[in-house]
């Protein structure tokens, strides 16, 4: 059972134990005192999950700069609420250590697809929204990434990117996800693949696709998040604890 408090801080010489998982609620002060962040949310391992109704893009993307991953859920009274994540462990890709297999490569030698980014967003997320059955991308959350997609942000470089693959028989999209770009890093939110059988292998591809643009546009790593996932290792991901991450994340973003 998830305890949801708000205007509660964590105290960490006295943290009452409970049956219940609770979720603290986190605001803009507390991403802006880095002594905050430090001694009661980055060393917390106990905690990994705080909830805001703060929609404010500023908001989220200071979120994002902190190394929160965010996403959705909602309160006893069905109120969506933002879910940001400050994981235990992360699934990071460095590009040297990136695997394509014998069936990515082949596709990419038939050269039957088109790869873009932002210039089909709106059909990818219905995409992506209509592929998961427990989807905690909807509502205000859609709303938000809409803004965020046509903000301009210069004070910590944040930009969303809708990355495409598309077959070129049908210009119709057949994997891929959204995310965004923080100075030299990227981190994937969601995605989708076509279950098509004539478009196997085409999520990979798109994976494969994207790490090579990341490296070509000299981004430091990629954040694929949740770690000990299969594709990720496929791909050529490490899995880094919490503190190990967090201080790639701080030298990179900037």
């Amino acid at each position: 059972m998830i305890c949801i408090v708000k205007g509660l801080k964590i105290d960490m010489d006295n943290i009452e134990m409970s049956n219940k998982l609770q979720i603290y609620y986190i605001e803009s002060m507390d991403l802006e005192n880095s002594d905050y962040l430090e001694n009661n949310i980055y060393s917390n391992m106990d905690c990994n999950y705080y909830w805001s109704d703060n929609w404010s893009k500023e908001f989220y993307i200071e979120l994002a700069y902190a190394g929160f991953i965010t996403i959705t859920t909602e309160n006893d009274e069905s109120t969506l609420l933002l879910l940001p994540e400050m994981q235990f462990g992360y699934s990071i890709l460095d590009f040297k250590d990136l695997h394509i297999s014998k069936k990515v490569r082949s596709l990419i030698r038939k050269d039957n697809f088109i790869f873009t980014v932002n210039k089909n967003f709106n059909e990818n997320l219905e995409f992506i929204v209509n592929h998961h059955s427990d989807n905690w991308l909807y509502g205000k959350y859609i709303t938000l990434l809409e803004e965020l997609l046509i903000h301009k942000d210069t004070k910590r470089n944040f930009k969303l990117l809708s990355i495409e693959l598309s077959c070129k028989e049908t210009n119709k999209i057949v994997a891929g996800e959204i995310g965004y770009a923080i100075g030299n890093t990227y981190t994937s939110l969601t995605g989708f693949y076509s279950k098509d059988k004539k478009y196997n292998n085409y999520g990979k591809l798109q994976l494969v696709l994207l790490a090579k643009l990341l490296e070509k546009n000299n981004f430091t790593f990629w954040n694929l998040g949740h770690p000990y996932m299969d594709y990720k290792n496929s791909l050529g991901a490490k899995i880094y604890s919490r503190d190990e991450f967090l201080k790639r994340w701080i030298e990179a973003r900037d």
